[in-house]
């Protein structure tokens, strides 16, 4: 693990063998929320989550409308009995569980280790 640098202190991880954490304070709290690393953590959220989100909407948003006003579209036949209605519908499922697993795969890669720092540094990680 990393160390982290809050305010211009280094901070070492702490050992598995020490006390357990201590209590953050409201001023540890504002501290680390004004902090650039805490700043960086929300924009690299917030730089996923809203494009995707947007992305999803649209994705959703035109299906419905597919739906409701192109109905000789939605009723074309694909194979036998199945229409690109019914296929659009079932990848709405196939897109929330891609939006799903990339999500997990982000926050695993991008947000997990800063915020176990930030975390580390509010509970053990300054005297």
């Amino acid at each position: 693990m990393t160390s982290i640098d809050l305010d211009g202190e280094s901070i070492e991880p702490r050992r598995a063998d020490t006390a357990a954490p201590r209590t953050p304070s409201a001023e540890d709290f504002a501290a680390v929320q004004s902090s650039p690393q805490f700043q960086e953590l929300r924009s690299r959220l917030r730089r996923f989550v809203f494009p995707m989100t947007a992305l999803f909407l649209v994705w959703y948003l035109s299906y419905v409308l597919l739906g409701a006003y192109a109905h000789d579209f939605m009723a074309t036949e694909v194979f036998g009995n199945i229409n690109l209605g019914l296929l659009l519908g079932l990848a709405q499922f196939v897109s929330t569980f891609a939006i799903t697993a990339l999500y997990v795969r982000f926050a695993n890669r991008e947000l997990d280790p800063r915020a176990a720092a930030i975390r580390h540094y509010l509970e053990g990680g300054q005297a």
